[in-house]
């Protein structure tokens, strides 16, 4: 047996190091979220936390970029790989609970790329740097569905809902492949996900000022049809997965978002998924 495991020692040493960084630089593009239109809020990208997820930050000379902690997170510690042609400082925001941390990153010139590690008391946040000739991202910070769909499975527990919204969650599995698509209301709703059996759209904080569009989910045949939905807060919460849904609101002039799933390549999509 001893004998056996030496030489699958041997045998992993002996892997080139060009097969290793290979398979490192594949691993960190597969970890890698990009900036999307849908993740705006206004000049701010939004992107939904998720450990080991990479964040992708562009920056430019002469601009500032902001990167906005949750409120009430405090910072540990942060490093930069490249803090001699970066310019990494930090400031708040607020006060009492509402106080927030911000990152402010800056590069010397176009053209670098760096890393940033961010340690807080609640997460560690990792980001690729990229510096550009002129165009910067004024800023992003980060939603935290884990957190909200806790905090909608208490209310809920509270509210002794008759079916609770995620009584057997598993946060670390949530699937964020869906795509939005169609019009853009103001009600259009910033991204969908589900957790293996409950779907979940989220809309910006103004859908509670305005008129809530219905959710149509299309069938097999093609056909759009009402779907059973919860409201909670700002989400819709489905009891089912979907292939593909519509959101519509109007008279004569309906305003149209088409939600689906996205399916990894040479798979098609079932509309009737998770019936």
């Amino acid at each position: 047996m001893t004998r056996i495991l030496l030489l699958a020692t041997a045998l992993a040493f002996a892997v080139p190091a060009s097969a290793q960084i290979t398979r490192v630089d594949a691993a960190n593009k597969a970890a890698t979220r990009e900036p999307s239109t849908a993740g705006y809020i206004n000049a701010v990208q939004v992107y939904p936390y998720n450990d080991g997820v990479l964040y992708r930050l562009y920056a430019a000379p002469e601009r500032v970029t902001d990167i906005a902690l949750q409120p009430g997170e405090a910072i540990v510690s942060v490093a930069a790989g490249d803090t001699v042609r970066w310019t990494v400082g930090d400031t708040t925001s607020g006060s009492g609970e509402g106080k927030r941390v911000h990152i402010l990153v800056k590069p010397f010139t176009s053209g670098l790329k760096t890393n940033l590690i961010i340690t807080t008391d609640r997460r560690a946040y990792h980001l690729a740097l990229e510096s550009t000739p002129a165009s910067a991202m004024a800023a992003l910070s980060w939603s935290y569905p884990q957190d909200e769909l806790l905090a909608i499975r208490r209310q809920q527990s509270e509210a002794k809902a008759a079916t609770p919204i995620a009584s057997e969650l598993s946060v670390e599995n949530l699937n964020f492949a869906y795509a939005i698509s169609g019009d853009r209301p103001a009600w259009r709703p910033i991204r969908a996900f589900d957790d293996g059996r409950q779907t979940y759209i989220e809309f910006s904080p103004a859908i509670a000022v305005g008129e809530a569009p219905p959710l149509f989910v299309i069938g097999e045949d093609g056909e759009a049809q009402l779907v059973n939905y919860r409201v909670t807060g700002r989400y819709y919460v489905v009891d089912r997965l979907f292939g593909a849904a519509e959101l519509r609101l109007g008279g004569k002039k309906q305003q149209i978002v088409r939600i689906t799933t996205v399916q990894p390549k040479g798979r098609k999509a079932k509309a009737g998924r998770g019936a």
